[in-house]
């Protein structure tokens, strides 16, 4: 299953529990939302924040934003109570925390097959263990597979390593989930970046996961997503040199020849599959914002 088609620069965790934020993230110009039931619900907020969700989701009013609710681990004591609660209203898309095999997935994939309501829901992963890593490729190729969501801080408290600007303690297993996600044809979106005031620091965070080849990042602040998705989106001299690319291209082939040139390069057919991919994220942002 693929959810490559349209754009997810921004993915907002947004607490399950937090009503407030639940109705303002109805207003934000985010691409994707994840509601989380897991990380920012206290252990005696679990069932209320169910609840709220279940209700809340049922309701409607995102828009276009894709909808994600990150579960409880299945292992855990809500893990169960949160799949039930939430596949009654057919989410798009449960998101499984610290997935380590294809097996979990496959387990969850089960259940949602015998829902009538979650035909099209499709499951995500959080990859933030060593082991779940190991078994990115495995974990990508599972049943109802739509993305991956890296969660780079619990990936850094596993592996028991230090903070550094470039992450170049992170990048074999960002490389690695990368590498499975485009196997596989799914989402694969970023860490977050925790200083949500040093926009400096975000956006270079940012443009290191576009370099490498993420579809976007997830945030923990509403502040963050503007440079977000200005980064992830293709920029109008991105735009204008994939059309020149294209035309050079056509017009190359109308004369016979495999090849073109544009600006002193030369452009293949690997370069048109590029400059086509570039307009359609494109056009798929602009239909997302208009």
């Amino acid at each position: 299953m693929t959810a490559i088609a349209r754009p997810f620069r921004s993915v907002l965790y947004i607490p399950g529990s937090n009503a407030r934020a639940l109705e303002k993230a109805k207003t934000l110009p985010v691409d994707a939302i994840i509601f989380d039931l897991e990380d920012a619900v206290a252990m005696e907020a679990k069932a209320d924040a169910r609840a709220l969700l279940a209700k809340v989701l049922g309701e409607g009013g995102y828009g276009q934003r894709f909808q994600i609710v990150r579960l409880n681990g299945m292992s855990s004591e809500w893990g169960a109570d949160d799949l039930d609660a939430i596949t009654a209203i057919g989410p798009q898309a449960v998101l499984l925390p610290k997935a380590e095999s294809a097996a979990e997935v496959e387990a969850v994939a089960a259940k949602l097959d015998a829902i009538p309501a979650c035909a099209d829901t499709q499951i995500w992963t959080m990859m933030e263990t060593p082991r779940g890593i190991l078994n990115a490729a495995e974990i990508a190729a599972a049943p109802r597979m739509g993305g991956f969501v890296m969660g780079t801080n619990d990936l850094a408290k596993e592996l028991r390593t230090r903070y550094t600007r470039d992450r170049l303690p992170m990048l074999t297993s960002l490389q690695l989930c990368l590498l499975a996600a485009r196997a596989a044809n799914i989402a694969i979106v970023d860490g977050v970046y925790n200083a949500f005031k040093d926009e400096d620091g975000l956006r270079r965070e940012c443009e290191q996961g576009c370099d490498m080849g993420f579809d976007g990042k997830t945030l923990i602040h509403p502040a963050q997503v503007a440079a977000t998705n200005e980064v992830f989106a293709p920029s109008e001299e991105d735009i204008e040199l994939a059309r020149r690319q294209i035309d050079a291209f056509e017009a190359a082939e109308a004369e016979g020849k495999g090849v073109a040139v544009v600006d002193g390069k030369i452009v293949e057919n690997l370069h048109i599959v590029t400059a086509r991919q570039t307009l359609a994220k494109a056009e798929a942002i602009a239909a997302l914002e208009g």
